[in-house]
């Protein structure tokens, strides 16, 4: 397989970073479940609740961090968010207690969120305009291999199974952390743009309709990743009858697809009418694969598992142009002088959306059956079809002079029905121990 690492330059930089950094993503996720229940003492119900309030939590960070990109360099941001990350992933050594727990998941997730938005930040001054979508797929397939790697090596601290085993883990994520903020800072400072009147208040994210609604629809797509990490495993193996090492099976489908695919999906989404094209492919695509996760559910077992790996293909390549699409349009419709400020809304409105999403879908699929998948289904083809529409009337509404704002819909567009993101990575980074975006264990990219 062909190396999925940029020619030398600013992007290989970022990407040797983020390997970095998602190696560390890798033995934390793996590992961290067992650490805190094993060696820490936590029950699993109170480190699945701990995580869920500071993931809600967290989520308040995205927008006014992100709107410091827009202000100062990301570079410099990013880097320094990273070492102070460093120092709260070693403070989980620390942690012997549910309240000492949860201060420390709090600020970790605080931490996560507002770096996922200056990453985005970052991307865009890395890969320019011209190159910011084709970066964000880049830096996504060299993540998932990070993911891979990271898993990898953690199964020998969870084969030891010793308290110096999960200690050893979670320096292992600290010291991803200080090799990923010494490369970024490598890169070349990235000071924002002087702008008549000064960077805009992070007020007007928050207030530009289109955008929310683009943005919004976008959000809900990203439920399709609460189904592969949640719905799915627990489907496949209690009504599919598929034996427990179907899952397995499934991840790395997702995972070698998306690091074989990542790069070459990104095409055409680089301006919003085209991404708003990939998007809605990418629900009509995501609809197809509900359809075959729920036929897995009456299929005789042999069938059933063919269908879960089928529909797990389908489903990648649909979480692959919805990730792309998302970049591109949360890119093209933000204010070009508050993208850190729109690029933390667009977090948070996913955020949200994956936040409710595991106790939503578990009633509606895993107690609904086959009506709660064909809901799913419903949802993810009319929110495809809505968007070019929801586009369209965002490019409308730009200030005059904006980069697409006079663009010309094409003859497809114009007739569709009227009617974005993708901030962590797929596979492994969503399907171990604890789903890198809804519960903020730390950064993806």
């Amino acid at each position: 397989m062909a190396s999925p690492l940029p020619p030398p330059g600013h992007l290989r930089t970022l990407a040797l970073a983020t390997l970095a950094n998602t190696v560390g993503l890798g033995l934390w996720l793996t590992g961290s479940a067992l650490y805190l229940t094993r060696v820490v003492g936590l029950s699993p119900a109170a480190v699945g609740a701990g995580l869920t309030v500071a993931g809600l939590v967290g989520l308040t960070a995205s927008v006014p961090l992100g709107a410091l990109a827009d202000r100062y360099d990301p570079r410099t941001l990013r880097a320094a968010l990273q070492l102070l990350q460093a120092t709260v992933a070693a403070s989980y050594l620390l942690v012997g207690s549910f309240p000492v727990f949860l201060a420390v998941a709090v600020l970790d997730a605080l931490l996560v969120s507002g770096n996922l938005a200056i990453r985005a930040a970052l991307v865009a001054a890395v890969g320019g305009p011209q190159g910011r979508v084709h970066a964000f797929a880049t830096l996504r397939a060299v993540a998932n291999l990070g993911i891979a790697l990271g898993a990898g090596l953690a199964a020998f601290a969870l084969a030891a199974d010793t308290p110096v085993a999960y200690h050893l883990l979670v320096l292992g994520n600290v010291a991803s952390y200080l090799v990923s903020a010494a490369l970024i800072m490598r890169l070349p400072a990235f000071p924002p743009a002087r702008v008549a009147g000064g960077p805009p208040r992070v007020g007007r994210a928050l207030r530009d309709g289109p955008f929310l609604a683009v943005s919004g629809a976008s959000a809900l797509l990203s439920l399709h990743w609460v189904v592969l990490t949640l719905v799915l495993p627990l489907w496949a193996v209690n009504r599919a009858g598929a034996p427990p090492v179907t899952v397995s099976a499934v991840l790395l489908v997702n995972t070698v697809l998306t690091v074989l695919l990542a790069v070459r999906l990104s095409r055409g989404a680089r301006r919003a009418l085209p991404a708003a094209r990939t998007m809605r492919r990418a629900g009509l695509v995501l609809a197809a694969a509900m359809l075959l996760y729920a036929a897995a559910g009456v299929a005789p077992s042999g069938l059933a598992i063919g269908l879960l790996l089928l529909g797990t293909a389908v489903y990648t390549v649909g979480d692959l142009w919805h990730g792309t699409a998302g970049a591109g349009l949360a890119y093209e419709l933000a204010d070009p002088a508050a993208i850190g400020a729109y690029q933390g809304v667009d977090g948070l409105l996913a955020g949200l959306t994956r936040a409710a999403g595991p106790a939503l879908l578990t009633w509606a699929v895993l107690d609904g059956g086959g009506a709660g998948w064909i809901g799913l289904v419903a949802l993810f083809a009319l929110v495809g079809l809505l968007v070019p529409g929801l586009t369209r009337w965002a490019l409308r509404n730009r200030p005059a002079g904006a980069p697409g704002r006079d663009a010309t819909p094409p003859a497809g567009l114009a007739t569709a029905t009227p009617g974005r993101d993708a901030t962590p990575p797929a596979g492994l980074a969503t399907a171990t121990a604890g789903q890198d975006d809804a519960e903020h264990p730390r950064s993806s990219l």
